[in-house]
């Protein structure tokens, strides 16, 4: 009888384990956003210069090539690419939104923020870092000159260095031949393409693998709004370019933002479907907001579970 009773309490135990295991399991939390791992479009980055200063461009060729062979470049890349320990070796250096008037002791660089890991402003010293910046900074710095850095709207990058009113652009810029009409580019220092980001909830893309595969999700799409940043390569994914061979998705809305993260506000508020958004930006912009939101929900719990 004793060894029934025990046998007894054993299986109770054991239920009792499962049970719980499986209210973890139910508390385990949705992501708040997800990326689509396919990649829309294929894309190298590059600085852009004056069509009228081919002696800059070759300058500055010149010196990713001696970053990259010394190694210092992959160095600078790693700094923002892996995330924890490289917090002091990062070069915040201030910046401007007014116009500078460009002497031939200075360094002026165009840019937009945020567009992390490539430029970037933190809000507890109000200086702007990134990929772009490290480079700047330094080439400045090779060449003797002062740097200064205006955060602009991207769309008016290439216009400005057009213009002479800034030397380089640095923003993370894909060279499309629309582009090259307007500026000269450096050589290629960065391979990246266009993603989708939507609700952590939807699932209409879970089984795509395909660029074909995305797009035809959104073909099937009646009315829903993705967003993009205005003049990116992912504006012209999502709203076409005006030409035959790019159309864009007549079956959705587009809607245009400044900036990545106005675009990934509107995506958490619910008011778009969906937004497209260039690779890096777009891992850090989820990685932050899954991060916040699994935080925000152990610290509302007394006892650190998960709700």
């Amino acid at each position: 009888m004793r060894l029934h009773i025990f046998k007894l309490i054993l299986v109770s135990l054991f239920i009792f384990v499962l049970i719980g295991c499986c209210d973890k399991e139910e508390q385990k939390p949705e992501t708040r956003l997800k990326l689509i791992n396919v990649k829309l479009t294929r894309e190298e980055y590059a600085f852009a210069v004056s069509k009228n200063n081919s002696a800059l461009k070759d300058d500055l060729n010149n010196y990713i090539n001696i970053l990259k062979k010394s190694g210092n470049f992959d160095s600078i890349v790693a700094i923002y690419m892996e995330k924890g320990e490289n917090e002091s070796l990062k070069t915040g250096v201030k910046y401007t939104t007014e116009a500078v008037t460009k002497t031939d002791k200075n360094l002026i660089i165009a840019t937009n923020c945020p567009f992390e890991p490539f430029e970037y402003i933190d809000k507890e010293n109000n200086l702007i870092y990134g990929i772009d910046i490290e480079i700047a900074n330094a080439f400045a710095k090779y060449k003797g000159l002062e740097l200064i850095v205006r955060n602009i709207d991207f769309d008016d990058i290439l216009v400005e260095v057009a213009n002479g009113k800034a030397d380089i652009g640095m923003a993370g810029i894909t060279v499309t031949e629309e582009r090259k009409k307007i500026c000269d580019f450096t050589e290629s220092y960065f391979k990246s393409s266009q993603r989708l980001v939507v609700d952590g909830k939807n699932t209409d893309f879970d089984k795509c693998k395909t660029l074909e595969d995305v797009n035809k999700v959104i073909k099937s799409l009646s009315n829903e709004t993705i967003g993009y940043q205005i003049g990116t390569t992912g504006n012209w994914y999502v709203s076409g370019d005006g030409t035959e061979d790019n159309p864009g998705f007549v079956n959705i809305k587009p809607k245009g933002f400044k900036t990545t993260n106005e675009a990934i506000n509107d995506l958490l508020l619910g008011k778009i479907y969906a937004t497209v958004l260039d690779e890096e930006p777009a891992n850090n912009l989820v990685e932050e907001v899954n991060i916040k939101d699994l935080q925000q929900k152990l610290n509302d719990n007394d006892n650190g579970t998960l709700k």
